[in-house]
């Protein structure tokens, strides 16, 4: 035991942890680059061995206050050090298990209460459509880490995923004494459908529209209806209303229930679409119609639709898939979804019980509303791109109501909460403003203490003998 003691108070184990530390800090960055965020939060930033790496650091900073005997004057400076990590530690502690952080959205003109988690939870709710049980929200971080990498960060993070137990999870419940078990199954971070060619999959017909303000591709399967910015398209599948895409005679024809009018790219021959009626459909032809544009470059191919990772700013949204066990019945759900969102639940039913679950943000109650008066958006001249933006809001708390302008640098703080202009949305009619929200006062003022100490030590340091 003494043994034990004399290592963790010693300048040894000060150094091992270091260069722990350091190699950490510098493996989760290049996980961060490579997998993102929420891979290196997962992986290292809240490991239980990184978190082990902060409590022997603590230990090992109080221990050394009593074996060097830190508590006279002449050794003051080097006390002052001790202190500051500890609190610089021990604030990041309270951060890391009692404060919060999120997003509270509101339209200008309107009043929010409610603030979005900077957690994504899954959401389960389960009735039998007579009593509901408390919905269940759990929070897990999921790590990825397919893709390019280096063979070092790649065989670090699956070391370091190993050692977590990856992101296996299972959630056990009843519901009047009915088990319940909703188990992992699979996670992919910023996941789309991507088409995959194969001779035994299904037939699918590959679009090229153009509406919503960019190019954008579709694959509509056979026997299918999909909704694109406003305009319905079948393939295979007539549908009143639609712009319907099929075969006849081993030809592929269209039937438009409005005029349109089409130009082959090769030869820019144009044509009308007549409506209500069955015409050649035209490859390679670019087809107008009064709310969208599209064309079909390539007949119809096989193959299959799968999930995988695309890019984070096209494709935002992740993907949890569950099982769902029930006393005689388990089924799989995909939730699509993300942190900072409220998500639509995926309804099924099983065993007489009937489940709502999502992946998304959690929303939590504010003490006070905040009304956002006017929302203030300034750009350089001749550009599109924001100069500055800000938010000019009320807050109201009970019978204490104040403004307030929120903007760059310039932030909210009420009642341990701070509010910071974090961004906007200006593309509706009612523009509106994201503003970040930190509740973590206690973390803070203990950090900041420990700064202060580290650079007051570092003063008095130079004057001491």
């Amino acid at each position: 035991m003494k043994k034990v003691t004399e290592f963790l108070f010693s300048t040894r184990l000060t150094a091992v942890l270091l260069l722990l530390f350091a190699a950490a800090m510098g493996i989760a960055t290049f996980i961060e680059n490579d997998y993102g965020t929420q891979a290196a939060k997962a992986l290292v930033y809240n490991a239980w061995w990184f978190e082990g790496i902060m409590l022997l650091f603590m230990v090992n900073f109080v221990g050394n206050i009593k074996k060097y005997d830190l508590l006279q004057k002449k050794k003051f400076p080097i006390l002052l050090f001790h202190l500051a990590f500890v609190l610089i530690i021990l604030g990041a502690a309270v951060t890391r298990y009692i404060s919060f952080e999120g997003m509270l959205p509101i339209y200008e003109g309107e009043t929010a209460d409610k603030m979005l988690s900077e957690k994504a939870y899954l959401n389960i709710y389960i009735d039998d459509g007579k009593d509901q049980k408390a919905p269940v929200y759990e929070n897990y971080l999921f790590a990825s880490i397919d893709g390019e990498s280096s063979n070092f960060i790649k065989s670090t993070a699956r070391v370091l995923d190993l050692l977590r137990g990856g992101n296996d999870f299972s959630i056990k419940t009843d519901f009047k004494g009915a088990p319940v078990t909703v188990n992992y199954v699979n996670y992919i971070p910023n996941a789309y459908e991507e088409f995959e060619a194969s001779e035994t999959g299904t037939k699918f017909l590959k679009i090229v529209e153009s509406g919503g303000g960019g190019r954008h591709e579709h694959y509509i399967r056979a026997g299918q209806t999909i909704n694109v910015h406003d305009a319905a398209f079948s393939f295979e599948n007539p549908t009143q209303g639609a712009i319907n895409i099929f075969t006849e005679n081993d030809t592929l024809r269209i039937s438009s229930p409005e005029a349109g009018q089409y130009m082959t790219m090769a030869t820019q021959a144009r044509g009308q679409v007549t409506p209500d009626s069955t015409q050649v459909f035209n490859l390679r032809s670019l087809y107008q119609f009064e709310h969208t544009q599209f064309v079909v470059v390539d007949p119809p191919v096989t193959g299959n639709m799968k999930m995988v990772s695309g890019d984070k700013e096209e494709h935002p949204m992740d993907l949890l898939e569950v099982e769902v066990v029930t006393e005689n019945q388990k089924k799989n759900v995909a939730l699509m979804g993300s942190a900072l969102q409220i998500n639509r639940p995926v309804a099924i039913s099983q065993d007489g019980l009937n489940f709502r679950l999502s992946y998304g943000s959690k929303q939590f109650q504010l003490p006070f509303a905040i009304k956002l008066r006017d929302f203030q958006l300034e750009r350089y001249p001749g550009s599109m791109s924001p100069k500055s933006y800000a938010s000019e809001i009320t807050v109201i708390d009970g019978d204490e109501e104040f403004d307030f302008r929120i903007f760059m640098n310039h932030v909210l703080d009420h009642k341990g909460y701070r509010f910071f202009q974090s961004s906007y949305n200006d593309q509706g009619e009612v523009e509106q403003t994201f503003l970040s929200v930190n509740y973590d006062q206690i973390g803070t003022w203990t950090s900041y203490l420990g700064y202060f100490l580290l650079f007051f030590g570092l003063l008095w340091s130079l004057w001491s003998k």
